[in-house]
């Protein structure tokens, strides 16, 4: 079952049946590409203690990061904590991520467990048919992951360079540093999960803007200092279309070697 609201109503429940397809995971983990190579598709999943539907796609959120194809992460939503379990993770800046990808989208679709692949469509956050089948429907489409990006870690801080511009991105995006908690296993005490102790994985812990970028190619170095963040232990980059209150499509990413 899902825990949904509507952007454009009150907070609400809505339950859904969802359905999973153990053939499918087991293709979908199958590591396709080395190390190093551009990722095939960003998953954002948006997720919350409090929701009782969530323990699955935060388990396959777990598998999901070990397939070196895919940049994935966690932005724990704070919205269901009035249930009685406030989210020891949820931020209120990451619940205005997922309305601002709603309307921007325009469906007003918010619900827990959701994926957003590529910032730019969304599935159920359990569904790793849905999820696969998203992330190739989208390569090439609207630029998503059309940019190449590479990183250079120094003891001094990331070099990051972004080559310029292709015929689908357009030219103008912004980049960003998310820091990243590789794993963090929570005994939630109250609410529809009391009694559970669920592990989430790249869990997102802050994000600030780097730089603009107008479709030439560029590069931008990040200081060692900011690439530290309290939990965090990992990071990743994203250069990404739009603005944070209107979010487009995701044109390069990149994570930190131990994500």
């Amino acid at each position: 079952m899902l825990c949904f609201m509507n952007i454009r109503k009150e907070l609400r429940r809505v339950w859904l049946g969802v359905g999973g397809s153990a053939l499918l995971a087991a293709a979908f983990f199958a590591p396709y590409v080395q190390a190093g190579d551009a990722p095939r598709a960003v998953v954002e999943l948006f997720t919350s203690q409090g929701c009782s539907s969530c323990p699955p796609a935060d388990r396959l959120m777990g598998e999901l990061a070990k397939n070196p194809q895919y940049v994935a992460m966690s932005w724990p939503v704070d919205y269901w904590d009035y249930m009685g379990w406030k989210d020891t993770l949820a931020s209120p800046l990451f619940t205005g991520r997922q309305k601002a990808y709603a309307e921007a989208r325009g469906d007003g679709q918010i619900y827990t467990p959701q994926a957003v692949i590529d910032g730019l469509t969304h599935v159920v956050g359990s569904d790793s048919g849905a999820i696969q089948s998203a992330g190739t429907a989208l390569q090439g489409q609207h630029g998503a992951l059309s940019v190449a990006m590479t990183l250079s870690e120094t003891p001094n801080g990331l070099h990051v360079m972004v080559a310029g511009a292709t015929a689908e991105s357009g030219t103008s995006a912004s980049l960003w540093l998310l820091h990243i908690t590789k794993s963090k296993a929570v005994a939630i005490g109250r609410g529809e999960n009391s009694g559970h102790t669920v592990t989430y994985t790249n869990v997102v812990r802050a994000f600030a803007k780097i730089g603009d970028w107008t479709g030439a190619p560029a590069s931008y170095t990040i200081p060692a200092a900011q690439l530290k963040a309290p939990d965090a232990e990992g990071y990743v980059l994203l250069l990404q279309a739009g603005a944070p209150t209107s979010p487009g499509v995701i044109l390069a990413a990149a994570k930190s070697a131990n994500l």
